[in-house]
């Protein structure tokens, strides 16, 4: 069975929404390891919920990938926050947008992490 990016199965969870703009942060397990899936924009104000959810999963999890194909945008502080735990943990990156890509090959973090297409491929 194939997964898109962004797929939930009935172990989901949504952690943290700080207020009715703020994009919330879905967290699911696939194939034995931990999906978070990032949506809407982020800039300091809106990055909490994000935040919060991707450190709670690297204290527990090993490797974590974050399906980024519903961010509408990312400036330096999503950016940041994945650089940081990227750090600590085995951190790949899902199905990026052409904004966030373009931001990661300017800032030259295509070639820091592990992106991938498919969630099949990410989880492997």
């Amino acid at each position: 069975m194939s997964h898109s990016a962004g797929s939930d199965d009935d172990r989901s969870t949504r952690v943290g929404r700080s207020s009715p703009e703020s994009p919330e942060a879905v967290q699911y397990e696939f194939q034995g390891t931990q999906v978070v899936v990032a949506q809407g924009a982020y800039d300091p104000a809106s990055i909490t919920p994000l935040a919060v959810a991707l450190r709670s999963v690297a204290e527990k999890h090993p490797r974590v990938v974050v399906d980024t194909v519903a961010v509408t945008f990312a400036d330096s502080t999503f950016l940041n926050l994945l650089i940081g735990i990227h750090r600590t943990i085995d951190l790949r990156i899902l199905a990026p947008p052409t904004q966030l890509r373009r931001l990661l090959e300017l800032t030259g973090t295509d070639r820091v992490f592990k992106v991938y297409a498919n969630l099949e491929d990410a989880v492997a």
